[in-house]
């Protein structure tokens, strides 16, 4: 049997299947000792296991540790534990733990948008959190013996961040989508993964006797598959891993066009690691992530501090695009908390909380400059949620003022229109995939039954992606791609094709896009891009592209 979903992760992967493990449910006839013995419980157990969520995220980075440091957080969240605490009358802590989790999930749905998000995180808490009471093995991914490939449902951000390339080889999901957590982890950890494989068999014998072969390039999931396709595929795929592994940079066409491969990166660890790629810099330098345990805003000082470290981290002259402060939406900063919203993701967010709080930016920007002057990195800085051009002229005045090179992110499709208008301030423009194809096609970026919607081979966002090229051409001036499409090394010879300058991904990623790249002509990237903008889905995007590449 063989089946398809949409391929995210490049890469072969064969094995014995295993699936996560069953939740743990609170017993019916859990003893109550009494309120003050339940509410202590369950505190002690959330606390442990956002202690071993914590831990985790230290030897992460990335998407890895953010979602892992968020776990953690909801594990102890105040809100949380006050709705234990409405149910610790007559129920004990697995119970009451339960409970709360089902009247928050209610609201979280009935909210919808990223609270609705969120309720896959509340459930993985609520098994965590009810496992510790019964002291029961937390419920996750299996960690088997041998290389095997998982097939799962869905997965909780925590569990995929938490798993073990040599053991996982390959994932295969039914629900997700190309900007998913599952998605954006594996990418992260190098593991081939498919998602969105609408009729991946879930009720497989889980004694290791079922096989499956994953290929993460073309989309893929093989049941028993024949041992001869299985060594050929493999073999193609060492073939594929050897050229990734040889590629030293610099990036460029194999004619030599040149394209930046740059790195996306949060902190002074992960940009050190980054730059053992061949990069040349850093395209994408997540300035929020660092602040997500913070109460008070930190000072000019304690940022710049932070920001030496991450410009320390690259050569001499190499660029390093600093974005301001996403907050809001799925990065809530509780120094730069505007409220409750409906709808988060179409609220203040970004740039927008400049508008109330102007000190944040002029702070950031403060400090950003200060880094920079003890640095020889060449330093540009962005906003992220740009909409029209007044935001962009007033942001580049204000950058421009401290000595900095200023851009903007194109993210909406307003500024995706106005690029030739934007372009007349900044100098230069980055490209946000994840959320130009969430806000284009009126879809959440998240939303596992919608990924097909957001995968960014569709059709209309390269059309999109296609006019701020040529903006930027008009212009003379860059147009980079920071988003999930840069980390796809046949897309992004696609965005070669129409006119991007620069690619900024997962440092795991580097290699991997560098080498596709290095293997084509631009000819042969535009003539792909040309052939994907004639298609009408993903799919066949894909494979109009692959042709032309061949």
């Amino acid at each position: 049997m063989s089946t398809t979903g949409t391929p995210v992760v490049p890469g072969v992967g064969a094995g014995p299947v295993v699936r996560p493990g069953a939740r743990t449910e609170a017993p019916a006839d859990e003893a109550f000792v009494d309120r003050d013995t339940t509410v202590a419980a369950f505190a002690a157990a959330a606390a442990t296991v956002a202690e071993r969520l914590t831990a985790r995220a230290s030897h992460a980075s990335g998407a890895a540790a953010e979602v892992l440091q968020a776990t953690s957080a909801m594990a102890t969240d105040r809100g949380l534990a006050t709705f234990v605490a409405k149910h610790a009358d007559g129920a004990g802590p697995a119970t009451a733990t339960t409970l709360a989790v089902t009247d928050l999930a209610a609201m979280f749905t009935a909210a919808g948008g990223l609270m609705a998000e969120r309720v896959t995180d509340l459930h993985d808490v609520r098994d965590r959190v009810v496992a510790e009471v019964l002291g029961v093995p937390e419920p996750g991914v299996p960690e088997p013996e041998v290389p095997s490939v998982l097939f799962a449902d869905d997965l909780a951000p925590a569990d995929t961040a938490g798993l073990d390339p040599a053991r996982i080889v390959a994932i295969a999901i039914r629900l997700g989508g190309t900007t998913s957590h599952t998605a954006i982890i594996a990418r992260q950890l190098g593991i081939p993964c498919v998602v969105g494989v609408s009729d991946l068999p879930l009720d497989l014998p889980a004694d290791g006797t079922a096989r499956a072969l994953v290929d993460g390039a073309t989309g893929e999931v093989v049941l028993d598959p024949d041992p001869a396709d299985v060594e050929a595929r493999r073999a193609a795929d060492d073939e594929r891993r050897g050229a990734v592994a040889a590629w030293g940079g610099p990036g460029a066409t194999s004619d030599g066009h040149a394209v930046q491969v740059l790195a996306n990166v949060q902190d002074g660890a992960g940009a050190r690691r980054a730059a053992a790629q061949p990069i040349e810099g850093f395209g994408l330098y997540r300035t929020e992530l660092s602040f997500l345990d913070r109460g008070t805003e930190p000072t000019v000082d304690e940022q710049a501090a932070i920001y030496r470290e991450v410009f320390a981290a690259v050569g001499a002259g190499q660029k390093v695009v600093v974005r301001t402060l996403d907050a809001g939406s799925d990065k809530p900063l509780q120094f730069a908390d505007m409220g409750d919203e409906p709808n988060p993701a179409l609220g203040v967010r970004g740039l927008r909380i400049a508008e109330s709080r102007p000190e944040l930016l002029d702070h950031q920007l403060d400090a950003v400059a200060a880094a920079a002057a003890d640095s020889e990195a060449d330093v540009w800085v962005m906003a992220p949620m740009v909409s029209v051009t007044p935001e962009a002229a007033a942001l580049a005045e204000r950058i421009h003022a401290r000595g900095l090179q200023a851009g903007v992110m194109i993210e909406t499709p307003s500024a995706a229109l106005l690029a030739d208008r934007i372009l007349e301030h900044v100098d230069f423009v980055s490209i946000g995939t994840n959320d130009l194809s969430q806000y284009t096609f009126a879809a959440d970026r998240m939303s596992a039954a919608l990924g097909h919607l957001t995968d960014p081979w569709q059709p209309a966002l390269l059309i999109l992606i296609e006019q701020v090229a040529a903006a930027g051409r008009r212009a003379g001036k860059p147009v980079g791609v920071c988003g999930e499409a840069a980390a796809d090394p046949v897309l992004a010879c696609v965005l070669v094709g129409l006119g991007v300058t620069s690619l900024s991904c997962a440092a795991t990623a580097v290699r991997a896009v560098g080498a596709q790249i290095g293997a084509v002509t631009l000819e042969q990237c535009r003539a792909a891009a040309h052939a994907a903008l004639l298609t009408d889905t993903p799919e066949d995007a894909r494979t109009a592209a692959r042709a032309a590449l061949a």
